[in-house]
């Protein structure tokens, strides 16, 4: 799809530019409605929407706030707006499922309509299938819900991957397994910390990491609200993605990840969270983790084919 909206944007000696929204509107109407079990699952932050938008080779990212205001926008001021006054859109490309408006009230039709009207082609795009599966954020969702992250990389072209800054934790996992007390070379765990709290995957991860050196680092990572901890701690009851490089680059020293951006692809998942009794317990896991994250990166599984995808592309009118 954003290869189509490329080439088409060049063909008329335009920036492509894509539209999105933050929060997601099932997460405002959640918040609104105070049902927070409304939300959607969190299939990536807006720093990864970003990202991945530009490596598609987008020019442009509009991101408009969802608010009360939008929420109560017709379909009709939405074009008139948001596309004809604040974009100045000469093509407008949607899903094949697309909606809009108050109450979802504007569809395809209206929208190409408004386009004869106004002087803009719209067109729409009928779904892509994986092995006769339809892609879409539900079907990426229920693949991770499901720890089934093969699926997940399949459906999305790529392996599952969350990116962030490194934040300062309690440092409790570097003296977990440590040669010495105090020697602070145990299972020392680069913390990714998020504002949401529905993600929509969960559990302990074989990974890669991207970012700390030259080559991604394979590590086993734990997505999640970390139950063994004393929820009144620094990350108490906070989603975190605490990642363990196997192979810690010597240069980093202790202290040299914090505040890099890292990027971590959850390649295959080992488990669900587990709650352990104690810090040996919980020593005892994560260095069983390991083991398994090691004999996974061993395994012919360590590299899927994540590009077998069939396109089944419909434009109504260009």
């Amino acid at each position: 799809m954003l290869a189509l909206l490329n080439s088409e944007a060049a063909h008329r000696g335009v920036e492509s530019c894509v539209l999105t929204f933050e929060p997601h509107p099932r997460d405002y109407f959640a918040g609104a409605h105070h049902k927070p079990e409304l939300a959607p699952a969190r299939i990536g932050t807006l720093r990864d929407k970003l990202t991945e938008l530009a490596r598609c080779g987008v020019q442009q990212t509009v991101v408009l706030p969802f608010d009360a205001r939008l929420a109560a926008q017709s379909p009709e001021a939405f074009i008139d707006e948001v596309l004809v006054r604040g974009l100045g859109a000469r093509y407008v490309l949607v899903g094949d499922d697309f909606r809009f408006g108050r109450q979802r009230a504007g569809d395809y039709a209206m929208l190409d309509a408004a386009g004869q009207a106004k002087g803009f082609d719209v067109a729409r795009m009928n779904s892509y299938e994986v092995h006769g599966l339809r892609v879409s954020s539900s079907a990426v969702r229920q693949a991770l819900a499901a720890g089934d992250m093969e699926t997940a990389a399949r459906l999305l072209g790529r392996p599952y991957t969350i990116s962030g800054h490194v934040v300062h934790g309690r440092k409790l996992g570097r003296e977990l397994g440590a040669t010495a007390e105090g020697a602070g070379d145990g299972f020392r765990t680069l913390n990714l910390r998020f504002a949401h709290w529905k993600p929509a995957a969960s559990g302990i991860f074989a990974v890669l990491v991207h970012g700390l050196a030259g080559e991604p680092l394979p590590g086993v990572a734990n997505l999640g609200v970390r139950p063994s901890l004393d929820p009144n701690d620094v990350n108490g009851g906070r989603v975190l993605l605490e990642t363990h490089c196997l192979h810690w680059p010597a240069e980093l020293g202790a202290e040299g990840a914090y505040g890099k951006i890292v990027r971590v692809e959850l390649l295959h998942k080992l488990h669900d969270e587990l709650k352990y009794d104690s810090l040996d317990a919980l020593t005892t896991g994560i260095a069983k983790d390991c083991a398994d994250a090691r004999a996974y990166f061993a395994s012919a599984h360590a590299a899927p084919n994540h590009t077998e995808t069939r396109r089944q592309t419909t434009r109504d009118r260009i």
